[in-house]
């Protein structure tokens, strides 16, 4: 549940780009590792980690860092966070402002 103003703009800010509503419904469906994630979207990878940071700070995708055991480099795969985001009038009057 959404507890403050400030909350409820970092979610909708992370929302309100269309390239990361793609990005979150593939993460709902699978974790991906952000280079295929790139290549599957058609942008950089500098570009989607300025798209991931975002929906990470308002907390819909979390990431880990992985070794794989035949590539020394760690690598970094992303998913979505169980949330559910409710936005109603009740919502909206018990904000913390």
């Amino acid at each position: 549940m959404v507890k403050s103003a400030e909350e409820l703009v970092t979610i909708a800010d992370a929302l309100a780009n269309p390239v990361r509503i793609k990005i979150l419904k593939l993460l709902c469906e699978k974790e991906w590792y952000v280079y295929e994630l790139a290549k599957v979207l058609g942008i950089s990878r500098q570009l989607l980690y300025l798209h991931l940071r975002k929906l990470e700070k308002a907390g819909l995708v979390e990431s880990e860092l992985r070794l794989e055991p035949d590539d020394p480099r760690a690598k970094k795969y992303y998913r979505a966070k169980k949330f559910m985001i409710v936005i109603d009038n009740e919502t909206i009057k018990n904000l913390e402002v």
